[in-house]
Parts: C-alpha cells; sequence; structure tokens
C-alpha cells in the first residue's frame, strides 16, 4: 500500500491508543513512533503482511473489543506484531518468516518506554505478541486469544477477497521453488484445519465455518497443483534419462564400430601378411627350383646345366695352370708377384671373386 494509501486516520489512531495505555510524552513523539512503524509495514518485500493487513487486524480487534480486558492493550500489541518482517530464503527454510512477533515485542520493549507507558503495560503488550508466536493464545487469555484471532480474521473472508490473500501470500515467497513454496503451505493449512476449533475467542466463532471452507479450498488447489508439478517433474525426469540412454547406447554403438573396424583391419592386415609371406615363400620356392635347374641366378641356365663350352672350358684350364705356377708362399701374400695374377681376395659386396669373376653361388637362406 502506497504512502497515499494510509487512511488519515491510522496514526491519529495509534496517538489515542498510545496514550491510553498511560504514555506520558508529546504527541508529535508518539506520532514520529507510528510514522516509523508505518513505514515497516509499508516495506517492499511485503504483500499481504503490509500495511492493509495491519488495518484489517485492527479493525477485526474493534468487532472483538467487547470481550477484551484492555482493548488499547491489544491494539498496540497489534501494531508490534508484524512490526519485523522477513521472507528472505535463509528465515523461510528456518521456519521463522513472515512476521516476527518475538522481535516485535523486543522493539515494543525499546520504544514503549520512551514514551512514558508504564513498564508492566510494556511487558503485557511484549507478552501478548509472544503468544502470537504460534497462535497459541493461553485458555484463559481473553486479550491474547483475541489477538490472535484478529490475526487470523482473513482467513474467513469472502472467496474474491480470500483468493487475493492467497496471490499475496505467494508473492512474499516468490523467490522460493514452487515446490518447495507448495509443501510448506499446505502443511501451514493442515495444522489449522486439524485444530479442533481455529478461533479461540467466544465472538469469533462466527468466523469458523468460512475459514474452513476457505482452508479446504485452497488446500485441494495446491495438492493438486502439487500433483501436477510432481507429476512434470517426473516426466521431465524420464526424458533425460531416455536421453541420456539413447545418447549413451549412440556412443557405445559408435565406439563397438570402431572396435569391429579395427579388428577387421587387423584381420585384413594378417591377411595381407599371410597371403604376402605365402607369396614370399613361393617365390623362394620358385628361386630354389629354378636355381636348381640353373635358371635365374647369375652364372645359371645352360652353362649350369650342360657343362661349360669348349672356349670356356679352355680358360679355366689356363688360369689353374698358371696358379700353379705363382709360388706357394706368394699365392696369399697379397702381392703382384709370379705371373702378375692378383691374389684370390673376396670382393665382398656384388657376390663375384676378384680373382676369376666367375659367379659365386650365394649360399641359401
Amino acid at each position: 500500500m502506497g504512502l497515499t494509501e494510509t487512511p488519515q486516520w491510522l496514526i491519529p489512531a495509534f496517538v489515542r491508543s498510545v496514550k491510553a495505555i498511560g504514555a506520558t510524552a508529546g504527541t508529535e513523539e508518539i506520532q514520529a513512533v507510528g510514522a516509523a512503524l508505518v513505514e515497516s509495514w509499508r516495506s517492499p518485500d511485503r504483500y499481504h503482511h503490509a500495511l492493509r493487513h495491519l488495518i484489517d487486524v485492527l479493525a477485526s480487534i474493534d468487532q472483538l473489543a467487547e470481550e477484551t480486558h484492555d482493548p488499547d492493550v491489544v491494539r498496540i500489541a497489534a501494531w508490534y506484531h508484524g512490526a519485523e518482517f522477513a521472507a528472505d530464503r535463509r528465515t523461510a527454510f528456518a521456519h521463522k518468516g513472515g512476521e516476527d512477533p518475538m522481535r516485535g515485542a523486543a522493539r515494543a520493549r525499546e520504544e514503549l518506554p520512551r514514551l512514558g507507558v508504564p513498564e508492566e503495560t510494556v511487558a503485557r503488550i511484549a507478552e501478548l505478541q509472544e503468544q502470537m508466536h504460534r497462535h497459541s493464545a493461553a485458555a484463559k487469555d481473553l486479550d491474547a486469544q483475541a489477538l490472535c484471532d484478529a490475526d487470523l480474521a482473513g482467513l474467513a473472508a469472502d472467496p474474491q477477497r480470500y483468493a487475493e490473500y492467497r496471490r499475496n501470500v505467494r508473492a512474499e515467497y516468490a523467490h522460493i521453488e514452487p515446490a518447495t513454496y507448495l509443501e510448506a503451505r499446505i502443511a501451514i493449512l493442515r495444522k489449522l484445519a486439524s485444530r479442533p476449533r481455529i478461533f479461540a475467542s467466544p465472538m469469533a466463532q462466527d468466523w469458523e465455518e468460512p475459514a474452513r471452507q476457505n482452508l479446504t479450498a485452497e488446500l485441494d488447489l495446491l495438492e493438486s497443483e502439487l500433483a501436477e508439478l510432481e507429476e512434470a517433474e517426473h516426466a521431465e525426469s524420464e526424458r533425460a534419462a531416455a536421453a541420456h540412454a539413447a545418447e549413451s547406447g549412440t556412443r557405445s554403438g559408435a565406439e563397438a564400430g570402431e572396435t569391429e573396424s579395427d579388428e577387421t583391419a587387423g584381420e585384413e592386415s594378417d591377411d595381407a601378411e599371410s597371403t604376402r609371406g605365402d607369396g614370399a615363400r613361393g617365390e623362394e620356392a620358385g628361386r630354389g627350383e629354378r636355381a636348381g635347374r640353373g635358371e635365374g641366378v647369375p652364372g645359371g641356365g645352360r652353362e649350369a646345366q650342360d657343362g661349360p663350352d669348349d672356349a670356356t672350358q679352355e680358360r679355366h684350364d689356363v688360369a689353374r695352370r698358371s696358379i700353379r705356377e705363382i709360388p706357394k708362399d706368394s699365392r696369399g701374400s697379397g702381392d703382384h708377384g709370379g705371373r702378375g695374377l692378383p691374389t684370390p681376395e673376396y670382393d665382398g659386396g656384388d657376390g663375384f671373386s676378384t680373382l676369376t669373376r666367375i659367379p659365386r653361388f650365394p649360399s641359401r637362406p
């Protein structure tokens, strides 16, 4: 509620109640305290527990005033009961979110004595707020019962007003995950609905039936919403799991294909190597067979099959006679004595002897 929407009567009403409970401070000083309280109720994080809620509580106290011992004490307790408020994530998850009557009581203990309110009255105001902590007013404390009932009176609002109340409560906790909020709100409403009586004071009993109807309707709505949310989350989880399984299967198939390809390539390589080995062995056997026939070997052919012709045989005979004519002590000396023929030295590189350049058959492997 904006500043222009603050009723003109609100702060004057605060001043009257404070003076009624024994304050001795001047009007301006009391007005300053009242204005600070209004600003607290108008903090931007409030939607339901805002200034309008304070006005509604004060109006409900007026309806129950006849059964209270000191209605102005109850009214000032109402001003402070929600002056301190928190809806942040930390306090919400610690179950300390929303109005904080305990801190409100501490604020009343600090401010009211400065206005000259008697200490016993200040203590009574703080005690009333402390009983609001869990809406558990003492059975014989009519003032505490009236204050708690006035705070819960919004539960008995007409359906349209109650729908607005629900939206405003949700807006205060918009930063909380939907499922978390729904579960917490359902727990609170179930606890209220499980009470033998929602309202304790005699004059508030007319609010009982409409409040239960609103609670039942909201519970049905929230439970249905939570079920749909859980179903959607379950479906999303299944889709994510299926996508993961499909991705894993594709990856496994690709890896299996790579492995099969590698194995096939290895088998093909082994087959090629085997073919090459068989070919090499066949070629070697062929060479051996041709060598046996004098084919494909240096110095082979017809000379190896039929023996040397007459001219070649004559050259061989001359060479042997020349060797016999070389002195034995000079044949392996490496000099060029005798008939000037070189010593039978192995060339070592082309398979020929330097003595006769007659091809030598390489040893078979």
